[in-house]
């Protein structure tokens, strides 16, 4: 695989979740998705196999915040942290 390949278009919900740094384990990210704490475009999501790309819109509860993202990227692997702030932005609550 050469350096300039294109982005991915679309990764699995546990796998994006979890190269974003918002879990720990792509295991933890798994039961969160499987016990339905992840919304995916405002809909309940129990999928951790639900495919999601750039657009999509997720909204969790981590720790005692609710967390707003929309998907700008999707990654090949886990990276460092400042990479994985890349792979979305916070949408802000009102």
């Amino acid at each position: 695989m050469t350096r300039d390949a294109p982005a991915l278009a679309a990764s699995r919900l546990d796998k994006w979740l979890w190269y974003a740094r918002f879990f720990k384990t792509r295991g933890l990210a798994q039961k969160a998705c499987e016990a339905g704490r992840i919304r995916v475009n405002g809909r309940r999501n129990t999928k951790a196999h639900r495919t999601v790309g750039p657009g999509d819109v997720l909204t969790f509860v981590q720790g005692r915040m609710v967390r707003i993202v929309r998907i700008q990227a999707v990654a090949e692997r886990r990276g460092p942290a400042p990479e994985a702030r890349k792979l979305y932005e916070e949408i802000e609550q009102e």
